[in-house]
């Protein structure tokens, strides 16, 4: 296909600027987060999603309001694709009172029912079942919503992986699971944990439609994630889709990560979902590097406010937890 076919054909200028300003705003929020991290501002773990923004990006993109999200440990990006207060987000991070959970949940679980975010969750493969049961549960009531689980590789090799994804597939349910391979789980290389390396697969076995798609390429993610939600909506569901992707880092702010070759990690950092999206920004709709520059400004104005904003709110007390207690 020649460039002129390819500009012709080119997704719409606004979903593209969507595509960047969400990809774009997760790197922001992961990097100025370490910072804050590393000041202390932050307590217990905190796992960057640097280098898979391209996943939650292109999944959330394709999802409409009504629809529902279950994240994993490494859950920003999943809320902030889902389109997340960041001033909330920070200062959950924070352990706020103005934070999603009052500070109560931290890193690693963001949450937010009233919006069809089933939450980040510190047990590895824990919202697989959790959104199986959502996708149960609309399906009871009628509704054509879908149900999407952010998992890992780490977790396919839980029980409820395959049993959670059996039972959506034998009760026909509105359910997609994203499987994020970034091929470690912490410092374990998939090789080491699968004799069969291509997830996607797994799913094949138990006859769910099932999907291989690079995971840094936020466009190719969301092509295969509008099919998935046709599927799904027409009643033929669940689905399952392994993105493959890298971390830019350690399984968390502390580990230094020298466990990944620097060969693998070159490849994926010069394939960088964040850099495709701008790319694709530019090249597809012809926006100039001064308007980007434009975008980045805007987000990092939007992450330092959030951030002087949690500084600023009220802090968890004793007394503030046993009203929290008591109220649920």
């Amino acid at each position: 296909m020649g460039a002129a076919a390819t500009l012709q054909n080119a997704p719409s200028r606004e979903f593209l600027e969507k595509l960047f300003r969400t990809a774009y705003k997760i790197r922001v929020f992961e990097s100025e987060g370490i910072k804050l991290y590393r000041q202390g501002l932050i307590r217990g773990y905190f796992h960057p999603y640097l280098g898979q923004e391209g996943i939650a990006t292109g999944v959330c993109a394709a999802l409409s309001e009504g629809d529902y999200i279950a994240s994993t440990h490494r859950g920003h990006g999943h809320c902030i694709a889902w389109g997340a207060d960041v001033r909330k987000m920070v200062a959950e991070l924070l352990q706020k009172e103005t934070g999603y959970c009052r500070g109560y949940g931290g890193s690693m679980h963001i949450a937010d029912i009233s919006k069809g975010n089933l939450g980040a969750n510190g047990i590895v493969g824990a919202g697989t079942p959790l959104g199986v049961g959502a996708a149960l549960a609309n399906q009871v009531k009628g509704s054509d919503a879908v149900t999407v689980t952010f998992s890992t590789d780490g977790a396919s090799n839980n029980g409820t992986f395959l049993e959670s994804l059996n039972l959506a597939a034998i009760w026909n349910l509105n359910y997609i699971l994203v499987v994020e391979n970034n091929q470690y789980a912490v410092s374990t290389r998939i090789e080491e944990s699968t004799r069969e390396t291509d997830l996607y697969k797994r799913g094949l076995a138990i006859g769910v439609e099932s999907h291989q798609v690079d995971g840094n390429d936020p466009l190719a993610v969301h092509a295969v994630m509008e099919q998935a939600v046709a599927t799904c909506r027409a009643g033929k569901g669940p689905v399952l889709i392994e993105a493959k992707t890298y971390r830019h880092m350690g399984h968390h702010v502390n580990d230094p990560g020298k466990y990944m070759p620097e060969d693998e990690l070159a490849y994926y950092k010069a394939r960088d979902p964040v850099d495709r999206a701008r790319a694709a920004l530019k090249e597809m709709a012809g926006v100039s590097d001064e308007d980007i520059a434009a975008i980045e400004a805007e987000i990092a104005a939007e992450f330092a406010d959030a951030v002087e904003f949690s500084k600023n709110s009220p802090e968890v007390t004793p007394e503030s937890f046993r009203e929290f207690a008591v109220g649920y």
